[in-house]
């Protein structure tokens, strides 16, 4: 792999004044966590994700229409050893009118592949720039990080099962290597979930909402929406499915990786250890499978492959 920084390209069918304004809403497409100005000539603002990543930008450059730079002050990754990785670096949006076709070429100046954050901060920006700014640009709604609340507190692996502690779990942990919005993603939405645990899905990503995965003619399964924290946490609760299922709770937690994200799964809430419980341990282990190979590859092993 060559040593150069990273670069990332878009034709989009826009003026070069609908791209400039998309590119410098920048709550708009990558978070709604972004705290001062994003816009003119010796701007700084600051971008938080969680605890996980921090850095304060300082426009550098401010070419209407044509072009923006964003230097790096400061930054902070909690999940590699160098953590001023980014550091220094600047961040560059050059727009150009080529034939009557508008494009966006960005390039972060120092995002290298020698460096450990490069594979999850390529995966993360190809999201933000080809799915998030793309869709910003072309239908006015972005995809950013939305706004975290101030009451938030940490979830961990292992209190997701404290409401249950005399109950009995299913637990499984394992590292899909894309950063965690796109496995959030894949837990959400009703394309993601088709794509790796079955096609029979209808799902809304609400909280409240009700989610019906179906097995074959005659099985089905229904569960509530009882906890959506972006990026972070995911929350069903089982209204209808094999008898041993109902009334248990299935948590996803997702925490940031130099490598992608880590997916910290519990089924709680088993009255004993059955058969069933035995049987579905095994069963989950091939979807979750199927959820990395969805998530890194975007072919997953949904139901009835998920077992060939």
């Amino acid at each position: 792999m060559e040593n150069k920084d990273f670069t990332i390209r878009l034709e989009v069918a826009a003026s070069p004044e609908a791209v400039f304004a998309a590119v410098n809403n920048v709550r708009g497409w990558w978070s709604e966590n972004i705290k001062g100005s994003t816009e003119g000539l010796g701007s700084e603002f600051d971008y938080h994700y969680q605890d996980v990543h921090r850095c304060t930008m300082k426009i550098t450059e401010w070419i209407p229409n044509q072009r923006v730079v964003w230097t790096v002050l400061h930054n902070d990754f909690k999940f590699i050893e160098d953590k001023s990785e980014w550091t220094g670096d600047q961040l560059v949006f050059d727009i150009s009118v080529k034939e009557g076709k508008t494009y966006l070429e960005f390039t972060q100046q120092g995002l290298v592949p020698t460096q450990e954050c490069y594979q999850v901060c390529h995966d993360a920006w190809t999201h933000y720039i080809q799915d998030s700014l793309k869709q910003l640009i072309l239908t006015g709604k972005g995809k950013a990080t939305p706004k975290e609340e101030e009451s938030r507190t940490e979830t961990t692996f292992e209190d997701t099962d404290s409401k249950n502690a005399a109950s009995k779990s299913i637990c499984h942990r394992l590292l899909i290597e894309v950063p965690v919005e796109i496995v959030y993603g894949a837990l959400t939405t009703q394309q993601g979930l088709a794509g790796w645990w079955t096609p029979d899905t209808l799902a809304q990503p609400e909280v409240g909402s009700i989610l019906r995965f179906g097995f074959g003619p005659d099985y089905y399964k229904e569960m509530k929406v009882t906890e959506l924290t972006p990026y972070n946490i995911v929350k069903w609760h089982c209204l209808k499915a094999h008898d041993e299922w109902i009334g248990t709770t299935l948590s996803f937690v997702l925490e940031a990786h130099r490598k992608g994200c880590v997916l910290s799964f519990v089924h709680a809430g088993w009255k004993d250890y059955t058969p069933e419980l035995a049987s579905c341990s095994y069963d989950w282990a091939l979807f979750f499978r199927s959820l990395k190979f969805f998530c890194e590859t975007g072919k997953g092993f949904p139901y009835p492959e998920f077992n060939q």
